[in-house]
Parts: C-alpha cells; structure tokens; sequence
C-alpha cells in the first residue's frame, strides 16, 4: 500500500479545489484526452458494414490499447518521481484529476438546493447533467431519486475506484481505472452500434469495479443512520440491479435513508421497467438528498482516514 499516501493527497487536493473551470477551459480534463482517443477508434474501428464478430474484436483490440496506453503513461510518470514523501505529494498531484469527489458532490448538491425550494425546474436542469433519463417526466421524487442513485453509483465509480487501483499500483493504477471507465462510459452501452463493439469495454468495467463497488456499499452502511436497515438492504437487495455492481451502493444508500431506489424510468421516450431496491419503502425526498451527502462526505472522511493509517503503517 505504498501509494495510499499518493491518494490521501490526491483526494485533499480535490476536496480543496475540484477541477478549476478556468484550468478546464485552458487544457481540458484528463478524462476528455481520453475521450477524444476513444471516440477516434470508435470512429475509426467500429464500421456498420462489418460483421458483429469483427467488431467485437476490434472493440477487445481499441479497449486493450486504450488501457495500455494509459497504464505505459503512468509507469513513465511514475518512474521519473524520485523515491520518498516528494514521491507521495507528485503523485498525489498528479492523480488529483482522477478523483471526482468535490464535482460529484457540487453535481448532486446542485439538484438538492432548487428541489428544497420547490424549483422542479431548475431542479430538473441540473439532474438532466448527472443522468440520461428524461428529466421533463420527473416529478419531484423522480428527480430526488435520480440524484441519490447517482451519488451513490459515481461514489464507486468516480472515487472509491480510482482511489483503490491507485493505492495498489500508483499512476498505472488510477490512470488505467480511468481508461477502464471511460471506455464503458462511451461504448459499453447495449446500443445498437456498441453491442459488439462495446462488449469488452463493459466486461471489463464490470471486473475492474467488482470489489470498489462492494467497498463502496459496506462505507455507505457503516456510516448510515440506520446502519441495520443499510446493510439488510444492500445483501438482500443489490443482486436485483441490473448492474452486476451498482446495486451495492445503491441499495446501501436506500437502505441508510430509508428510501426506494431503482425502479421504472423513462429513457428517450422509452420506459424501462426495473425492478426496486428497498421496495416497500417510502419515496425520497428533497431532503434524503441531503442526507445522503451527509452520508457521502463521512464515507470519503473514513476512506481517506483508513488510507492514512495504511500509508503510516
């Protein structure tokens, strides 16, 4: 666990500053340069005219290299950091733009604030940049469940993530956590051009965010105000999603707010009908938002309190 240092660092800077908008609109984000790869080999390699079976190869082929790339990119980083607590603080620094904290936390806040003053559409504006479902179908316990699902996913996903591969493998670690992601993100959904295309980006994701996600949910129980009904929730409940692994904070988090998560949404006009995690229980709220950051910003505390211990230790 040499690096969990790096990651203590890495989350410090992030909680402080976020990803300044100015410093954006100068270089961009990580996360972009990646993206624009991505979307040239989608472009480049994922031909209509090709059989699904080709495409599948290309896409097991650009998700390798896109990886890889990645990964080179933070052994050469790393490599050329010399050994000790400057090490520690640059690589820190350096992994501070793979950590979502601050931005998930504005994000979700942002649809809290107009929903407690009863402004469902400003509300609805600002959930329509954390979700795909249509927003103009959402009433105010739809746009309430909206967020909490979306904290909670992109608590795994955005920070737990990154965060773990990077305490176990330093810049290789995070940097390829983030190529993982953001492969899924763009074309590891079952669309029509992706199905094959994107087949590997998904199986990846979903191993690279087996343990994160479990981790994610047992943070989430340990610190709720019903930890009983969070953990009963999240092992009865976070099989049911269609996610092979965001059920599990999903439900933590319904659990601990006493809330129903999941359920039927409309995407582009067309319902899915999901099933619910924590069914039974009430609608959520304006409020439960808020709570669940409450639960969200103790979580990230403990994760990076349990982080220091292991780099002093």
């Amino acid at each position: 666990m040499g690096f969990a240092g790096a990651m203590v660092v890495a989350m410090a800077v992030d909680a402080l500053l976020g990803w300044p908008p100015k410093l954006f609109a100068r270089i961009g984000h990580p996360v972009t340069w990646l993206g624009r790869l991505i979307a040239a080999i989608d472009t480049g390699w994922n031909r209509d005219s090709d059989p699904p079976a080709l495409r599948r190869a290309a896409g097991v082929a650009g998700a390798l290299l896109v990886i890889a790339l990645a990964v080179a990119l933070g052994w050469l980083l790393q490599s050329l950091l010399r050994p000790g607590w400057i090490q520690i603080v640059l690589a820190g620094i350096l992994a501070w733009p793979l950590v979502a904290l601050r931005s998930l936390h504005d994000h979700v806040a942002a649809v809290a604030n107009p929903l407690l003053k009863r402004d469902l559409g400003a509300a609805r504006e600002a959930v329509s940049r954390i979700v795909g479902r249509d927003p103009a179908a959402l009433d105010e316990a739809g746009i309430a469940r909206a967020a909490i699902e979306s904290l909670a996913e992109n608590t795994s996903d955005g920070i737990v993530a990154p965060v773990f591969w990077g305490a176990l493998f330093g810049l290789p670690g995070i940097l390829g956590y983030k190529a993982i992601n953001t492969l899924d993100s763009m074309i590891g959904h079952r669309s029509e051009r992706h199905e094959a295309f994107g087949w590997a980006a998904a199986r990846i994701d979903d191993v690279a965010n087996f343990v994160p996600a479990r981790l994610t949910g047992f943070l989430f129980v340990l610190l709720a105000p019903r930890r009983s009904e969070a953990l009963s929730c999240m092992t009865r409940d976070a099989r049911r999603h269609r996610s092979p692994n965001a059920g599990w904070p999903e439900a933590a988090l319904a659990g601990a707010l006493g809330v129903r998560l999941s359920g039927p949404r409309i995407y582009h006009g067309s319902t899915t009908d999901e099933p619910w995690l924590n069914e039974g229980a009430r609608d959520p709220l304006a409020a439960d938002i808020s709570e669940g950051l409450t639960v969200y910003r103790r979580a990230m505390l403990l994760l990076a309190g349990v982080l220091a211990i292991l780099a002093f230790a």
